[in-house]
């Protein structure tokens, strides 16, 4: 993927993961953001590595992230934006999507989904509505994900299992 930078004074929006805070966004996202909070760092290492990830820089400094799960032909979902609270009112949400919907691999797509509670007024800006007709709509949603135990250690459990000769039914009754 073609990666981006768009300047604008002190401000820079990428796309080059190399310049990504990886300690900012997690603490955004796992302790302030109401969708992801809990997020593991293991977790949001293989979402970044997964997707296309926009950084939005004061400086050096991460102030904002947005993330693109897409197939670069048909669909894309917008995800975990935000621009810190102490960095909003100045236009740098608009800068930070202005860069989304103009990346190159982004174009000429049918579909894009966005789940948000809050800013739907940024939004519409770039065309969102809510759903004409959301009984088509369907969705498998697990709340306490982060604070299950990793698939990881469970595929870890069930090998123990495997080797002591016991199946991962019999260890856990």
């Amino acid at each position: 993927m073609e990666t981006i930078e768009i300047r604008s004074g002190d401000y820079l929006v990428t796309t080059d993961r190399a310049k990504f805070d990886l300690a900012a966004i997690h603490d955004f996202l796992s302790r302030e953001a109401y969708w992801s909070r809990d997020l593991p760092l293991v977790t949001l290492r293989r979402s970044i590595d997964n997707s296309l990830c926009f950084g939005l820089f004061e400086g050096e400094r991460q102030i904002g992230f947005a993330r693109v799960i897409s197939d670069l032909a048909t669909v894309a979902y917008l995800g975990d934006v935000y621009v810190l609270d102490s960095h909003r009112g100045r236009g740098l949400s608009r800068m930070l999507m202005d860069a989304v919907f103009t990346h190159p691999d982004l174009q000429h797509l049918r579909r894009w989904i966005l789940l948000t509670s809050s800013a739907e007024w940024l939004y519409r800006k770039y065309g969102f509505t809510p759903l004409p007709r959301p009984e088509i709509y369907m969705e498998r949603f697990d709340p306490d994900v982060y604070s299950q135990p990793s698939q990881t250690s469970q595929t870890s459990q069930l090998a123990q299992s495997a080797q002591s000769g016991q199946s991962g039914d019999e260890k856990t009754r």
